[in-house]
């Protein structure tokens, strides 16, 4: 037997963009910012938690699992168990994903489940050649040894490589995430100017969004240790316009790649967390439920085409319930890059790619624009790797109250060759 399970409540960091040194909060600060509210405004105790899960990719040295370090710091106890989770873009929905199967299997009755990154303080890394020479220099005996092992020493040694740079190439295929998204636009003809056109209205959506206070009870303010507030997404462009969009150059593919650093997520900082519970703590604590969190689905492919995850798993999750494309009232698809986006809604829309790919008799059928993404995404609010996933479920469930919405699945695309999607209905 499964039981119901619920997504209770949510909040959510501010996403703050990275520039260039480290931000004011490691991925412990985040989690912690975005948990304390969040915990304050619910009328049950501390204890009632059966656990914690978190999903982290960036994980920083002085936070090994951050899952456990955030428990304590937000006063859940000694006694609280909790770990953390990682598969890349994934790893907030993993957290949901895990405490969904826990509970809907009678193991537990409330977990909170969250995500948390920050990008900004993504480690610098040597070279291996240096970490060689390093290690040499360490074992050599007496100044003999050692002023021989100095002759190995290159000045290219002490310049560092962004650890960041690295965990977003695929050690696979050796493409960075950037360029799998350029493969998508030259299989499904994404121009430059329609993924400019996207991101254009991705910020507007977000501005419109935060205009109309659609997410103060999702976003909760985070305070440095010396007063500053941080209150809103900060990389959303109001004035985006296609002039500016067009600008940039391309970012990995030059002179005639589509994709930019306009059009592309931003290296953001953020943290966001969900509570998970059962029909029976519901009942006991007199909660009322955002969503019934429905079924969830993963999927595998070509890490070269990774882009094309949130297709696959999508589809295998809504013919699992007879759902089709016009049945879902709301979609959530995170805005790796536009690209990528509008590669996922040509390839829906494409008869041959459905049968040689999903299997089916012909065309899926696409979201309709104005069910996707509704108040923007990753690139007008940021893309903490592994918190997006947990962001996209938390917002699909506001949003579908906001609207009155029936139905909506959350997906996303996973560096790696994956797809991630978790289906929604109201209460």
């Amino acid at each position: 037997m499964t039981r119901p399970v619920y997504l209770v409540d949510g909040a959510r960091t501010p996403f703050l963009k990275a520039r260039g040194k480290p931000g004011p909060f490691t991925p412990v600060d985040l989690a912690v910012q975005a948990g304390r509210p969040l915990r304050a405004r619910q009328p049950f105790d501390r204890k009632s938690f059966d656990l914690v899960i978190l999903g982290c990719v960036n994980v920083i040295a002085d936070e090994m699992n951050p899952a456990r370090v955030a428990a304590l710091r937000l006063g859940l106890g000694e006694a609280m168990v909790a770990f953390t989770v990682q598969i890349n873009c994934g790893s907030g929905m993993q957290s949901i994903d895990t405490a969904f199967r826990y509970i809907r299997e009678g193991k537990h009755d409330m977990i909170l489940a969250g995500g948390t990154e920050a990008l900004s303080h993504a480690p610098l890394v040597l070279r291996q050649s240096a970490v060689e020479w390093f290690g040499q220099m360490s074992q050599a005996k007496g100044p003999i040894e050692q002023a021989k092992a100095m002759t190995g020493l290159r000045p290219e040694f002490f310049k560092p490589v962004v650890g960041l740079e690295r965990g977003l190439t695929d050690p696979i295929t050796d493409l960075n995430m950037g360029q799998t998204a350029e493969v998508l636009a030259h299989r499904f003809g994404i121009t430059r100017q329609t993924a400019d056109a996207y991101a254009m209205e991705s910020h507007h959506r977000l501005a419109r969004a935060q205009r109309e206070g659609w997410l103060e009870d999702e976003v909760m303010p985070a305070f440095t240790r010396d007063g500053v507030a941080h209150e809103h997404d900060d990389g959303v462009r109001p004035d985006s316009d296609m002039e500016g969009l067009a600008k940039p150059g391309p970012a990995f593919e030059r002179p005639y790649g589509k994709v930019t650093a306009g059009n592309s997520s931003q290296i953001t900082d953020g943290a966001s967390w969900v509570i998970v519970a059962s029909e029976e703590a519901v009942e006991r604590h007199g909660l009322t439920p955002l969503a019934r969190i429905v079924d969830s689905e993963w999927a595998a492919l070509d890490p070269s085409v990774m882009g094309l995850g949130p297709v696959l798993c999508s589809t295998a999750l809504a013919r699992r319930h007879d759902l089709g494309a016009e049945d879902i009232d709301l979609w959530e698809l995170n805005e790796a890059f536009a690209a990528q986006v509008l590669s996922c809604l040509a390839a829906w829309k494409d008869p041959e790619f459905c049968r040689e790919v999903l299997g089916l008799d012909g065309a899926f059928g696409a979201p309709d624009r104005d069910d996707l993404n509704i108040d923007g995404g990753a690139i007008s609010l940021g893309h903490p790797v592994g918190t997006s996933g947990n962001r996209i479920v938390l917002h699909l469930a506001n949003a579908m109250k906001r609207r009155g919405d029936t139905s909506g699945i959350a997906t996303e695309c996973i560096g790696g060759g994956l797809g991630g999607a978790m289906l929604l209905e109201a209460v």
